[in-house]
C-alpha cells in the first residue's frame, strides 16, 4: 500500500478532471468581458493582480485538494494565488496554476488551461505527473513520468522531430512573455532562426504544442515561474522533446517555487533546442 506522502496515493487525475468540469462551469457562467475582467483587488502570491475568475478557480481546486488530503493523502500545495498551502507532507509538492493564460481567459480568447504538477522533490526533475487542460480547444494533456504522454487519451508519438524550411530555419517557433519590448530585442535572432512565430498567450499550452510537434520549438523570452511550467515540461519530456530551464547548468533544475528563476525553451530536437538557446532570452 502506498504512504499517504507517495505521489501514487492520491487519485491526481480524477481530482484534475473534476477540476475541469467545474471550472469549465464556473467560467460558462461568467461568458462576456466585462464578467471575467472584475479583479479581487489584490495580487496573488506569484505577483500578478488577481482576477475574480482565477480566485474561483482556485478555489474548485483546493476543494479538489481538500477532498484528497480527508482520504488519507498528505502533500504540500503550491499555488498561483494562495501560495504555500501545507497539506501535511513536504515529501510530495502539487504545483497549480488555476488560469495559465488569464489574459486569454478574460478577454475570451482561445487558449487558456488549468495546470497541474506532482512531484516528489523540489525541481523540475522531480515531477512525476503534469497535467494540462487547454479550455479553448477542450484538449487533455496528460503525462506520468515514464509513461509516456497523451492528448485526449491518445498516446503522443515521441519519434516526431521537427521541421525546417529549405534554408534551415525552424518552420513554427512559439514564442512567450511577449512584451513587445522584449519580442523587438529577440526580432533579429527569431528571423535567422524561424520561418514562422506564434505567440499562444500560455506558457503550458506553447510546450504542450512542442509535445504534440505542431510548435517545432517555443522559448520564454523572459524567466516564468514553476505554475506556469512544471507540468506541461514533463509532458514535452515523456512525448520524446527537450527541456532547458536555461539559467541553470542542469536544464531542470529549476525549483517549484513561486519565484521566476529562468526563460524556458523546449523543442522537438537537440539542434532545435541549440536554436532556441541562441534567442536572445532575459534571465534577469
Amino acid at each position: 500500500m502506498a504512504a499517504a506522502s507517495d505521489p501514487d496515493a492520491a487519485d491526481w487525475l480524477g481530482a484534475c478532471r473534476r477540476s475541469v468540469t467545474a471550472i469549465r462551469g464556473m467560467l460558462g457562467d461568467r461568458p462576456t468581458i466585462a464578467e471575467r475582467v472584475r479583479e479581487t483587488g489584490t495580487r496573488g502570491e506569484g505577483g500578478d493582480r488577481t482576477l475574480l475568475i482565477d480566485e474561483a478557480a482556485e478555489d474548485v481546486v483546493f476543494a479538489e485538494l481538500d477532498a484528497l488530503y480527508a482520504g488519507g493523502a498528505r502533500f504540500t500545495a503550491v499555488s498561483e494565488e494562495r501560495g504555500v498551502v501545507d497539506f501535511g507532507s513536504t515529501d510530495v509538492q502539487v504545483i497549480i496554476d488555476p488560469i495559465d493564460g488569464s489574459t486569454n481567459a478574460k478577454r475570451g480568447l482561445p487558449h487558456y488551461a488549468l495546470s497541474v504538477a506532482v512531484a516528489h522533490g523540489g525541481t523540475m526533475a522531480d515531477v512525476v505527473f503534469g497535467f494540462v487542460q487547454d479550455f479553448g480547444p477542450r484538449e487533455e494533456w496528460v503525462a506520468w513520468r515514464g509513461r509516456g504522454a497523451q492528448l485526449d487519451g491518445i498516446r503522443l508519438d515521441p519519434s516526431l522531430g521537427e521541421r525546417r524550411t529549405r534554408d534551415g530555419k525552424l518552420e513554427v517557433i512559439g514564442v512567450e512573455s511577449a512584451d513587445p519590448r522584449w519580442v523587438m530585442r529577440s526580432a533579429d535572432a527569431m528571423a535567422e532562426t524561424a520561418h514562422r512565430m506564434r505567440a499562444i498567450g500560455a506558457i503550458a499550452v506553447s510546450l504542450c504544442q512542442v509535445a504534440a510537434a505542431r510548435f517545432d520549438a517555443m522559448a520564454s523570452l523572459r524567466r516564468c515561474r514553476a505554475v506556469d511550467a512544471a507540468a506541461a515540461q514533463l509532458i514535452v519530456r515523456e512525448a520524446g522533446g527537450l527541456v532547458s530551464f536555461i539559467a541553470y547548468d542542469d536544464p531542470l533544475a529549476a525549483p517549484l517555487d513561486l519565484e521566476p528563476h529562468s526563460p524556458v525553451i523546449a523543442a522537438r530536437t537537440e539542434e532545435g533546442l541549440v536554436a532556441a538557446a541562441t534567442l536572445p532570452l532575459w534571465p534577469e
